[in-house]
């Protein structure tokens, strides 16, 4: 069954661009070489990023940080780099999924009076 992680940072001011870089580079290797479900990187109100990972499995996710390498690509010293406060991990077990990609730009709905 699929897990899901919620990961939460305080970035430094005047980093967030440097974070979200190393984030989308970061995240896409993970993708790729692990075979995570994928993420979502969210800004709160008061500037706390969170991101929405979703796993096959905890053995899985274990397996990708323990020995695939990833966490010694460039990305990761970036981020980290530019995050003033790291937050513990939640762990979440998905039980009912609704949610739905976003529709392409220009497509009926985005952002048309139709």
């Amino acid at each position: 069954m699929s897990i899901a992680i919620l990961y939460r940072w305080r970035v430094k001011p005047g980093h967030e661009a440097q974070f979200r870089q190393a984030w989308v580079e970061g995240t896409a290797l993970i993708h790729r070489r692990c075979g995570s479900y994928g993420a979502r990187l969210h800004e709160d109100e008061n500037g706390l990023f969170w991101s929405y990972a979703l796993w096959p499995d905890e053995e899985c996710r274990k397996l990708c940080f323990r020995e695939s390498g990833v966490l010694d690509h460039p990305a990761f010293p970036r981020m980290q780099a530019a995050v003033a406060e790291y937050f513990e991990e939640i762990r979440l077990k998905p039980c009912d999924d609704l949610l739905q990609p976003p529709p392409a730009a220009g497509a009926k709905g985005e952002g048309n009076a139709d």
